[in-house]
């Protein structure tokens, strides 16, 4: 396992981008992987026994969705995420000329990516799986409207405090590589949301639109 660390480090020093690329890439296909396992467990509780045994066969890992992940790992976290963690860095440091590891350097870096990078990088993931599955856009635009700001919101609680620890007690060049390895869990929890489709718990989230439209009615 130390070697292991060791080559990745002499990777990640030769070749930083190309490492943070394929490294993404690999974790977010077995982040997939997990995130299958989970839906596939609690869809069971949901059939009864005689359903089970004739959908034993179905209950497979989809490796073309696995690709597909792995392909927005590649693709977007990596390069977008390296940058972005680089860049964010420089400039609270040199623009901002914020002391790093301080309170401020923390909570300013934490505040930045979660109202900026968080929302963005959501946004993008949902709308990259509903093309990749081959729905239309009217299709991703309800889908959005279902599970976008549950799972902004519950992601909400989380994330600030996994990214206040990795700005404060991680190097930067490894910050990208932490974020991944959390996004294995986060990956399981979005399916899971993607699964609850219409829940009753998601209504209580659109219980914040409808005050607009009641508005607009008025006038």
């Amino acid at each position: 396992m130390l070697k292991l660390w060791k080559w990745y480090q002499n990777c990640l020093a030769v070749h930083p981008v190309k490492t943070q690329v394929i490294s993404s890439g690999f974790i977010w296909g077995f982040g997939d992987i997990g995130a299958q396992s989970i839906t596939k467990y609690t869809a069971k509780k949901k059939q009864c026994q005689k359903e089970l045994q004739d959908k034993e066969k179905g209950l497979k890992i989809n490796w073309k969705r696995v690709a597909t992940t792995s392909l927005f790992g590649f693709g977007f976290v990596g390069p977008v995420g390296h940058f972005w963690y680089e860049g964010l860095d420089q400039f609270l440091r040199f623009r901002l000329l914020l002391r790093p590891n301080s309170f401020r350097f923390v909570t300013t870096k934490v505040a930045i990516d979660g109202f900026l990078f968080g929302p963005l990088d959501l946004l993008i993931f949902f709308t990259y799986m509903g093309f990749s599955t081959g729905k239309s856009v009217p299709q991703i635009k309800e889908d959005l409207k279902r599970d976008y700001l549950p799972a902004l919101i519950l992601e909400g609680g989380v994330w600030p405090v996994v990214q206040a620890a990795n700005f404060r007690f991680v190097p930067v060049r490894y910050q990208l590589l932490y974020v991944n390895f959390f996004c294995l869990l986060d990956s399981c929890f979005l399916s899971w949301i993607e699964q609850q489709e219409d829940a009753p718990w998601k209504q209580w989230f659109k219980s914040f639109r409808p005050l607009k439209d009641k508005t607009g009615q008025g006038r």
